[in-house]
């Protein structure tokens, strides 16, 4: 007998085992180890990568290279930034670009020796904001240029004039003389999302209409700079400064800036400056060629979540005023060290870093409401805006000592009274001088030549009245204490003694 077709057996066991587990009661049935169910992937995970070629061929014409040239000065070797970038690209082009140098062109096509020629220069990218020949860049690509060269993508070059430049946003404004260029969109930085893809589009080391592309890693990141920026990780090198970033609706959502890299080099984590922060900026350099923002003369710092709690604020937000300029707004308004100004025109002081940019947003002569955290209440004040300009911090005097108190068995802490003269070098009402730090008080940081402006909630007018206040204290619980030091003032929370 032969042995049965294969197809034939699979029947036949497919049909037995139907037969058979047709027969089986409910209970086995269930019994029965299940089929594995496949998962089936979102709608997004089966769409495939994204395809950004339309979005080269509609913005890609917009994006221009920038160069400029610098005439030698007889000063020592350019140590800044925008020379080490240089440096960089000039490698890369004697590496890659046959003989390059330092006057090579993107391409490293070396120029001709000339006495005359300039010995210095940067190459970056910018991008047409309107097609009368504005060019949007970062204001390093043009620093201390003597000349700025503007090349399309057509090969057309042009000589641009620089409208002006913002050195605290990094933002700078050309023109070129034409008409009819092609030009972006600018998009919304409130719209975009972490985790959207975006690409880039400029000259790294010089190789012109480079693409790159990535998602945008986060946003509103702190650099310690006048903006928060917005992090990526596409590839952004020396040469792409000054670039756009381009959301997947053929946007401008951003300016690349910056890098943070051990190398110099693309690490994979680059920030871009906010186009509606670039936009406004360069609203004003069109209209005046510089950029006004309003101040009301105060330092700033942080307001910790230890500092937050214990002064009864509950979150840690806002700006905590370290410092208050004598003769500015803020101390007319009757603002004071220590205060945590939570409120500009509304708008919640998230992070302390927020409140220049939005205090910087009202135009000088106008007026700015702010809502203040003081003695542990909130109250509404309101500043006249002054134009922001170089800050300088009240000189600290050294104290005299008037009247002594010892509150070292509490805090550890001995304290003198401030003379009505420092007082008023100092710009402060009240305060005490601390001229020794023990146990708690030292390990929370406080030290001899301190001055103790508040204790709690309780302003602090002399040595008695501090000592008192201390006496009243609940020994469990820790206290925030304002302390100003050098130019500036902070809270110290003292913690009770286990």
């Amino acid at each position: 007998m032969s042995k049965p077709h294969v197809p034939q057996a699979i029947s036949a066991a497919l049909a037995l085992a139907t037969v058979l587990g047709a027969a089986l009661p409910l209970t086995s049935r269930a019994e029965a180890t299940p089929a594995p169910v496949p998962v089936q992937a979102p709608d997004t995970a089966i769409r495939g990568l994204p395809d950004f070629t339309g979005l080269v061929e509609t913005v890609g014409p917009a994006v221009v290279n920038i160069r400029t040239n610098i005439k030698p000065k007889a000063a020592g070797p350019d140590t800044s930034l925008q020379a080490q970038m240089q440096q960089l690209i000039e490698e890369y082009i004697r590496r890659h670009g046959g003989r390059g140098g330092r006057n090579a062109p993107p391409g490293g096509n070396e120029l001709p020796d000339d006495e005359d020629q300039p010995e210095q220069g940067y190459i970056g990218s910018g991008f047409m904001l309107s097609p009368d020949g504005y060019v949007m860049t970062n204001a390093h690509v043009v620093e201390g240029a003597d000349e700025v060269t503007v090349t399309l993508t057509d090969k057309r070059e042009f000589k641009a004039k620089i409208i002006g430049s913002d050195q605290r946003t990094d933002v700078a404004l050309l023109k070129i003389e034409a008409a009819g260029l092609p030009f972006v969109r600018i998009g919304s930085v409130d719209r975009l999302k972490v985790g959207e893809w975006v690409i880039a589009i400029g000259s790294p080391f010089g190789l012109e209409s480079t693409v790159t592309a990535g998602i945008v890693s986060a946003k509103q990141r702190e650099t310690g700079d006048y903006l928060q920026l917005l992090q990526t990780d596409v590839a952004i090198n020396p040469g792409n400064s000054g670039g756009p970033l381009i959301n997947m609706r053929g946007e401008v959502v951003g300016i690349n800036s910056q890098i943070l890299s051990p190398s110099g080099t693309s690490a994979g984590i680059s920030l871009a400056i906010p186009i509606d922060e670039a936009i406004r900026v360069s609203d004003q350099l069109r209209a005046s060629g510089h950029v006004t923002r309003g101040r009301i003369g105060v330092q700033i710092g942080p307001v910790s979540k230890q500092v937050a709690e214990t002064l009864g604020l509950g979150k840690p937000i806002g700006a905590l005023v370290e410092g208050v300029q004598a003769g500015l707004p803020a101390e007319k308004a009757g603002i004071e060290a220590g205060d945590i100004i939570t409120q500009v025109q509304g708008k919640t002081v998230e992070r302390f870093s927020d409140l220049p940019r939005l205090v910087g947003m009202v135009k000088p002569g106008d007026k700015v409401k702010l809502q203040v955290f003081h003695d542990g209440k909130s109250r509404e004040m309101t500043a006249d805006v002054i134009d922001f300009g170089p800050e300088t911090p009240p000189t600290l005097a050294d104290a005299v000592p008037d009247v002594t108190s010892n509150t070292k068995a509490t805090l550890g802490l001995k304290v003198t009274d401030l003379a009505d003269a420092d007082r008023a070098r100092l710009h402060i009402k009240g305060g005490v001088r601390v001229d020794s730090a023990e146990g708690a008080g030292a390990r929370a940081g406080l030290q001899e030549g301190d001055v103790i402006l508040q204790i709690g909630n309780v302003q602090v007018t002399s040595a008695k009245q501090f000592a008192a206040t201390v006496a009243k204290l609940d020994k469990t619980k820790a206290i925030a204490v304002l302390v100003r030091r050098g130019d500036s003032a902070n809270y110290l929370v003292i913690r009770p003694s286990k």
